[in-house]
């Protein structure tokens, strides 16, 4: 028996919905290595730069880098489900899509590294 799509709520009923969506996926994220390292890497950056004196500014800054990197991770895992569902077999195609997905993480990634040293290079240069 297939499964159907629940109804459409609206007003606070949506709210509620939108919510439980909203765990369920970062529930499923979690089930991902490589979210569980960056949330791990970007705690720890979040940490660091506490710790050497950042400002709240430079804090919030980090706080939304980290957050986008959440962002593009569960969009990069969402590809991957769908390409491994539309395309179970190899093919050079999916292989390209699910590559594309990897770099825009890689390019969050190195975003945060790069602000990261540069908090740390501010912080111990006042």
């Amino acid at each position: 028996m297939a499964n159907t799509k629940p109804d459409k709520v609206h007003g606070f009923a949506h709210v509620l919905a939108a919510t439980r969506y909203s765990l369920a996926g970062a529930r499923r994220l979690w089930g991902e290595t490589a979210f569980r390292h960056e949330a791990t890497l970007g705690g720890l950056a979040l940490l660091l730069m506490a710790l050497v004196g950042a400002s709240l500014s430079q804090l919030a800054v980090g706080l939304v880098l980290v957050l986008v990197t959440f962002a593009i991770e569960a969009l990069n895992t969402a590809l991957e489900e769908i390409v491994d569902h539309i395309s179970p077999d190899y093919s050079d195609m999916a292989k390209h899509a699910k590559d594309l997905g990897s770099f825009a993480v890689m390019c969050m990634l190195f975003a945060n590294a790069a602000y990261l040293a540069c908090v740390l290079i501010v912080c111990f240069n006042s």
